[in-house]
């Protein structure tokens, strides 16, 4: 960590800014007290990441059909309580 006061920074912001790009933590003091710290915005990402898992994937058209009673049932715990237990 590099702890610098204000009128030193200023002589020096250029190095202090490269410290920081380094990852160095590079705070800065008035009086010796710590009142702010220097560090790097973090960057966007090189290239846009792809939405979904597969472009090629089909989804086929029954899978937008309504889910049988039974199983609807049982995801919304109206299903019949289990008798083993």
């Amino acid at each position: 960590m590099i702890r610098v006061n204000l009128s030193e920074a200023r002589a020096q912001l250029s190095r202090m800014v490269d410290a920081a790009l380094r990852g160095e933590r590079v705070v800065l003091c008035r009086r010796n007290v710590e009142i702010a710290e220097i560090r790097p915005l973090p960057r966007p990402p090189a290239r846009q990441r792809p939405t979904g898992i597969d472009r090629g994937l089909e989804i086929p058209d029954s899978f937008f059909e309504p889910l049988p009673e039974d199983l609807l049932r049982d995801f919304e715990g109206r299903g019949e309580p289990d008798e083993t237990a």
